[in-house]
């Protein structure tokens, strides 16, 4: 499952450098299309600007934060979420896969991402950002040998 949820993550990702060319869409303004519900957490304001990253703002639903409190706001986002049914599926220091089986079978998956400001000072009262967009298609599903391996 590892190995599918970050193949997943690795097309999402990927997506950005598509989308150059499209039309520019207006950022989100609520949360991923999933049945997430990011609740009020102290400290946490939406950010619509993703922190001045206009393309991770067409795809994410962003909120600030400092940097001195940004890991009290990822372990109450991380608590709300589990409370809602969601796994962690996959992630590192910066990022979290979460994954929750669909009543009609398959998964449905978003990805939480915490980031900086790379031009700015650390600083405990600078911004920090988490970024929040869904993982599209299903992250459970098998997917096809790769046609072009050679048989064993």
């Amino acid at each position: 499952m590892k190995t599918l949820v970050l193949a997943a993550v690795a097309a999402f990702l990927a997506t950005p450098v598509l989308a150059q060319t499209a039309p520019a869409a207006p950022p989100p303004t609520a949360p991923p299309a999933q049945t997430v519900e990011l609740p009020q957490v102290a400290g946490a304001t939406a950010d619509p600007t993703c922190g001045g990253r206009a393309e991770l703002a067409r795809i994410a639903f962003c909120i600030s934060s400092t940097q001195a409190g940004m890991q009290s706001v990822a372990d109450a986002y991380s608590a709300e979420f589990t409370r809602q049914g969601w796994l962690v599926g996959a992630g590192d220091a910066n990022l979290i896969v979460y994954v929750r089986r669909k009543e009609g079978g398959g998964c449905e998956a978003f990805q939480m991402q915490a980031f900086t400001d790379d031009t700015r000072v650390p600083a405990p009262g600078a911004p920090a950002y988490l970024a929040f967009a869904t993982i599209p298609g299903d992250v459970c599903a098998n997917r096809p040998a790769d046609a072009g391996a050679a048989p064993q």
